[in-house]
């Protein structure tokens, strides 16, 4: 099968390698309907983290069932499923504590960015939809596998509450998704944070009633403008760098609390505000199971369309432009079809 691998910075191929195998009898293979390139993909691309040796890379899929292990009794060869970039059994202390990412038997999708795909832990991973979905619901069923539980998970973190006023850092599809969780959490102001007129324009669709382009210190005293002095309620960090934290501390009013979910990059939580002006920190690798049912009957029924994220949509085969793309930033997500 065609798999998408990275070998260095900047460096991404398509290769034939075999296609994967049920291993233990808790595994499904998943033949890729629809993929896609993460934020946080692009930190080897960058050479923000390590590439030691060639990886299978991607790990957001949705797809058709494949084949089962026998401890799989839910689904079935034909059943289109979202998968969860993180796998869980949905059963062990951390899963029943909604934490599923924590799983104490749990694996992330390897290689998803490929025609086929292999998942650990399928019975409590796995969710699937009523027959096969309609192909314009396939984008916002994809942005289930990772973005959009991702940024409902800064949201939720965040403590976001009916009539806040809520700041989002960072613009891309994870920061979008969560403008969009907020404002289905109740915010009555949503304050995103974005440079970049695509974003700002979906941004402000999704339910965002004001953008500040400035950065850094200037940043800072738009939000307090817009706020009269006090701040933000909650503050939303999807980045993941030192300046987006500082930023998110630096908006959020006395109380306040900070959901983070950018993979960590040299961040250094300040600690001396955090204690002065009570405000908090939480969050982090999103577990997606927990929210995954109930932003599954968001998407069927209309109420989300997280699938807007993608503004580009190219084969596996183009996958190096797709990460050439949203390095340079001229999209904001990129799908690929096998």
């Amino acid at each position: 099968m065609r798999v998408t691998t990275i070998h260095a910075p900047g460096d991404i191929r398509l290769e034939e390698q075999p296609r994967p195998q049920l291993e233990l009898p808790t595994d499904a293979v998943i033949k890729v309907v629809a993929a896609c390139v993460c934020g946080s993909d692009l930190w080897p691309y960058r050479n923000a983290d390590e590439v030691p040796e060639p990886r299978p890379i991607g790990h957001e899929v949705v797809g058709v069932v494949e084949e089962v292990g026998s401890a799989v009794r839910s689904f079935a060869p034909g059943d289109f499923v979202v998968v969860p970039f993180c796998h869980s059994d949905n059963s062990c202390p951390h899963c029943r504590a909604g934490i599923h990412s924590a799983c104490v038997n749990g694996g992330m999708t390897a290689g998803g960015q490929a025609e086929y795909a292999r998942v650990t832990q399928a019975e409590g991973t796995l969710v699937k939809t009523d027959g096969m979905p309609d192909p314009e619901q396939v984008p916002s069923l994809l942005a289930l596998s990772d973005v959009m539980p991702t940024g409902w998970h800064a949201a939720v973190s965040a403590r976001v509450r009916p009539g806040a006023t809520v700041a989002v850092v960072g613009d891309g599809a994870v920061g979008l998704c969560g403008v969009l969780a907020a404002r289905e959490l109740g915010a009555e102001r949503i304050i995103a944070l974005s440079r970049h007129a695509p974003r700002q324009a979906l941004a402000r669709e999704y339910g965002a009633t004001d953008v500040v382009a400035e950065r850094g210190k200037e940043a800072t005293a738009a939000v307090r403008e817009l706020t009269d002095g006090v701040g933000a309620d909650a503050v939303l960090e999807c980045v993941g760098n030192g300046p987006a934290m500082r930023t998110a501390f630096s908006i959020a009013r006395p109380g306040a609390m900070v959901g983070f979910v950018g993979v960590p990059h040299d961040v250094a939580p300040p600690m001396g505000k955090m204690f002065g002006h009570n405000v908090g920190l939480a969050g982090g690798m999103a577990p997606v199971r927990r929210y995954l049912p109930d932003l599954l009957e968001r998407v069927l029924t209309g109420a989300i369309d997280p699938g807007r994220v993608f503004d580009l949509e190219l084969p596996l085969d183009d996958v190096a432009e797709a990460y050439r793309a949203m390095d340079e930033r001229r999209a904001i997500k990129v799908l690929l079809r096998p």
